[in-house]
């Protein structure tokens, strides 16, 4: 029989363990590419476009992603919504 500290503990580690994991999708998205982002224009515009955030996309963002094929989630903004920068 486990003590509550034990019990807490143990709880706690599950809870850390599935809520810290990805999706196949994601998985599948990591093991093709050898880093986290493909870039340092893609950490920033991945760090300044949050999920749940109002996305900020320029021309120059779009040129920049094809250019260094960026990988992940893409991000989906109407033509009109795109910045003039």
């Amino acid at each position: 029989m486990l003590s509550f500290p034990r019990r807490l503990l143990l709880a706690g580690a599950a809870l850390v363990l599935t809520a810290g994991c990805a999706t196949s999708e994601e998985w599948a998205i990591w093991r093709q590419n050898s880093a986290h982002f493909a870039s340092l224009d893609h950490f920033k515009f991945s760090n300044q476009n949050r999920e749940g955030q109002s996305v900020q996309v320029s021309r120059a963002d779009v040129q920049k992603a094809r250019e260094q094929n960026w990988w992940g989630r893409a991000i989906t903004v109407a033509q009109e919504e795109i910045l003039e920068r």
